[in-house]
This record gives C-alpha cells, structure tokens and sequence, in this order.
C-alpha cells in the first residue's frame, strides 16, 4: 500500500530553515551590539582619561605661565637696575672725562701744534688748531690713535693753509686743522687697555719662540 503525505512538509522545512536564519540573525545582532556597546564603553573611558590628564595639562601650563611672567617681570626690574646703576657710573665717571681729555692733550701734542678751541659734545670732542705743518698734524693723529688710552678714533676733518701774524712784518704759514675724536669713559678705557694687554701677551710668546728658533740655529762659519 502507498502512502502519500499531504501535509506541507516544504513549508514546514522552510520555515524551519527561516526561523533559524532569523534566530542567527538576531544572535550575531545582539552580538554586534554587545561587542560595539563594549567598544563604545572603552573608547568613552580613553577619552574621558585623556580628558582628564588634558586639565591637568593645562592647569601645569597655567601655572608654569604665571611663573614664567613673573619671572619675566623679575628679569625687566633687574635689568632696570642694572641700567640706573650703569647710569649713575657714567655719571660719576663723566666728571672726570674733561680732566683727562686735557692731561692727553698735553701728553700727545708733539712740538709745532698748538690747539685753539675744543668742543665737547658727550663723548665726541672737535679740536680746532694751528701746526707748522701738515707733518705735525699727522703725529698728533698717530699719537692720539695709538698712544692715547683715552682718547680713541681719532679723524681729521678738514686742514687748511693759513697765515699767523707774529710781527706786523714776520708772516708764516701754517696749517690750520679741525679734528675730531672720541673720549673714552673709564669703564671703556679700562676694556680697551685690558685688550691692548691680552694682545701684547700673546706677541710676547711668538717673539720668544722666534728668537729661541734663531738662537738654537746652526752657527755659520
């Protein structure tokens, strides 16, 4: 005898099928949602974390700024000072600039110059005179250039020939010169001397080594 099944077997197998599709479906859902919920959870963390060592951060800058601007502050009242003090040096030394500009002038005029008027403008001093020749004033501008530890850059503006009455009979010509320099305050002066020391000492031992070369040489015969 043959049987034949008339029930839906197919849409029962298919439904079957759907429904476990959906019960997959709705456990890798539930899944995902669990495995992004946790992903969310930490980056939350990690964010919140950096958050808070962010204000830390800024809280150490605003601190760290304050302290630099006070710093700030300390190092302009020093400089401050520093300047006043300075000033007040110049000051005090500036009174003594006339007396050594004169005691150089006397050092360093060679014979046949003679000086008549000066003019003194802060450090920068025009000397106005008469000389024998233009030989003369090239001496005094060597020996104020060179010899001088007061006076520095020494500059000739203008010379001229001219004639100086001794007599009403005995004419001469001269030279007549505008020269200008520079007067050297004490803190300078002593920079400049200070230098002019190093360099002459470290000549000395190159002329030393020179003449021990020449000494420890073969004699000629």
């Amino acid at each position: 005898m043959i049987l034949i099944n008339l029930l839906p077997h197919r849409e029962a197998a298919r439904k079957r099928r759907r429904d476990a599709f959906y019960a997959a479906l709705g456990a890798s859902a539930l899944a995902g949602g669990v495995i992004a919920g946790v992903i969310y959870l930490w980056y939350a963390a990690q964010i919140s974390s950096q958050q808070s060592r962010n204000t830390v951060l800024q809280t150490e800058i605003k601190r760290l700024e304050a302290q630099i601007k006070d710093i700030a502050n300390l190092q302009a009242e020093i400089a401050a000072l520093r300047a006043r003090q300075q000033a007040v040096e110049d000051l005090q030394a500036d009174r003594n600039m006339p007396v050594h500009l004169l005691n150089e002038l006397v050092r360093q005029l060679p014979d046949g110059v003679y000086v008549t008027s000066l003019r003194q403008e802060n450090q920068v001093v025009t000397i106005t005179g008469m000389a024998q020749s233009n030989e003369r004033v090239s001496e005094l501008l060597r020996n104020l250039g060179s010899k001088s530890a007061w006076l520095s850059r020494p500059e000739l503006v203008e010379i001229t020939a001219a004639q100086v009455a001794l007599t009403p009979r005995d004419q001469r010509r001269v030279s007549s010169f505008v020269m200008r320099l520079r007067l050297l305050r004490a803190s300078e002066a002593q920079k400049a001397a200070a230098a002019g020391s190093g360099a002459s000492a470290a000549v000395a031992p190159a002329s030393a080594a020179s003449a021990s070369a020449a000494a420890s040489g073969p004699a000629k015969t």
